[in-house]
């Protein structure tokens, strides 16, 4: 696949994920070596990167997940306008998004970015909020994006976070040293296409010199 199909089929991929079959240990450590090649500021590269495949770990991260969901489904925040592009997606999305809080302890491989570092501090400003997330993210989507080259699919989630000192403790991970920033599902397709998805149009959110 060229650059431009790997930037524009990258989905979130839910209801055709493969949930039988395994992930091999040598696919994800060739996508974290693309991964680490993106910016961190100050060339700090902070990261951490925890993989999860045992049962017994996911069970649990599983169950804080759909616990996570469904507080998040029932608190209603997803409303769009009438007039929204985004209106007539968002009953397909919440089901695929449901469908995979209800099998999130079934995903082959859970990939969990951290960086060092904590901006969850009342005060803390917009700079050093950015600055960390900042350092984190481009390899977590590069992660997304080599691992679509590989013939894998997953969903970028962060819903865990509602528990994120709980998990933590689960994986022994320094909570007040390092900040978990996503949880990446990874696996194999069951099959199918993808394909550029809908998107609101550049006119109205692109703004040139001045808003």
């Amino acid at each position: 696949m060229d650059a431009d199909t790997v930037l524009t089929t990258t989905r979130s991929v839910r209801k055709r994920l493969d949930f039988d079959r395994p992930v091999p240990r040598e696919l994800l450590i060739e996508c974290l070596e693309v991964a680490l090649q993106a910016p961190t500021g100050s060339n700090s590269q902070g990261w951490q990167w925890v993989i999860v495949t045992d049962a017994d770990k996911r069970r649990v991260i599983g169950e804080l997940y759909r616990k996570s969901w469904y507080a998040y489904a029932a608190s209603g925040r997803q409303r769009y306008a009438a007039d929204d592009p985004r209106r007539e997606q968002l009953p397909r999305v919440a089901s695929s998004a449901q469908y995979l809080a209800d099998r999130m302890h079934e995903v082959p491989a859970m990939v969990i970015p951290c960086i060092e570092g904590r901006v969850d501090k009342p005060g803390t400003s917009n700079l050093a909020i950015a600055g960390l997330y900042g350092s984190i993210l481009p390899a977590a989507w590069s992660f997304m994006l080599a691992a679509r080259a590989r013939d894998l699919v997953g969903s970028w989630t962060t819903l865990h976070l509602a528990y994120e000192r709980e998990v933590a403790d689960l994986l022994e991970i320094p909570y007040e040293r390092y900040t978990q920033a996503a949880l990446i599902t990874v696996g194999f397709s069951t099959g199918g296409d993808f394909k550029p998805a809908q998107r609101i149009p550049l006119e109205g959110i692109v703004h040139w010199e001045k808003w």
